[in-house]
């Protein structure tokens, strides 16, 4: 099986900084493109940052300037670095990654539980 590990989440204050870390684990052979999604309540799920397994990064228009997405191909992690938080960034943050499995074809999609970030004063 293949897990996705999210850590790093909490309560901040405006302004403040956190750093999201994403362990994927089990039998994989490889892993394709990872990122970082996000989910405010009422709201649709977006992408928030997504990196290539080159290290080429894109990123949401609301948080170019602030965040940075890193991985660390060894380890089978990626990062999100989030500066000059705000309120609006309150939401869960969910790790994505399209791994292929040991045995397997196909890459597929996989996804963490997700961490709550939570930006107030």
């Amino acid at each position: 099986q293949v897990q996705l590990v999210e850590s790093g989440g909490g309560l901040v204050q405006p302004g403040g900084s956190l750093r999201l870390s994403c362990a994927a684990s089990g039998r994989i052979l490889s892993i394709n493109d990872m990122g970082w999604y996000r989910q405010a309540p009422g709201k649709q799920r977006e992408l928030v940052a997504g990196i290539t397994s080159g290290g080429s990064p894109n990123y949401a228009d609301s948080v170019k300037g602030r965040f940075t997405i890193s991985r660390d191909n060894a380890k089978n992690t990626v990062y999100l670095q989030m500066n000059s938080l705000k309120p609006e960034d309150t939401a869960v943050y969910y790790c994505n990654a399209f791994i292929t499995k040991i045995g397997d074809i196909y890459r597929r999609g996989y996804w963490g539980r997700g961490t709550q970030v939570t930006v107030s004063s």
